[in-house]
């Protein structure tokens, strides 16, 4: 277990402005396309700090920031098993969206793929001495996912 933790959080401020829908949600409106402005936040844990008496060198985060931004602003995330991926596409090819496709969409799914990059981020900045210990996806104030490995 870790002895320190850090949190870097990404608000609905920076514009990580998706829209996505829930292809298998058929009892419910979100089968629709919908949009929010998703915010982030991790945790990144140690044992020992570094020279400087830090966890993580959150200077060192700007992979991260421009990896939510290239999954997530101004995108529509699609499922990668949504039954219109053609129609998403068709949208791509004429122009009128910029596609992303994951393997899961929503709260809990951007959750668990953002704390895969970060955690691959983190300890390969850190020589495995911290981890990310969680990501958290916030649809807006009221809605949240968080994973922890």
């Amino acid at each position: 277990m870790a002895k320190y933790y850090s949190t870097k959080c990404y608000g609905h401020n920076i514009g990580l402005s998706a829209v996505f829908r829930q292809p298998h949600a058929d009892h419910s409106h979100c089968r629709f396309l919908r949009g929010y402005s998703l915010a982030f936040k991790f945790t990144f844990g140690c044992d020992d700090l570094d020279h400087r008496n830090w966890a993580v060198d959150f200077g060192g985060l700007k992979p991260l920031k421009k990896w939510l931004e290239d999954s997530f602003d101004h995108k529509v995330v699609v499922d990668s098993a949504d039954p219109e991926m053609r129609t998403m596409r068709d949208l791509e090819r004429k122009g009128l969206a910029e596609i992303r496709v994951f393997d899961g969409v929503g709260a809990e799914k951007f959750a668990e793929h953002a704390w895969r990059f970060a955690d691959n981020l983190i300890r390969e900045a850190t020589n495995d001495r911290c981890y990310c210990v969680s990501a958290e996806c916030a649809e807006h104030g009221a809605n949240s996912a968080i994973y922890k490995a």
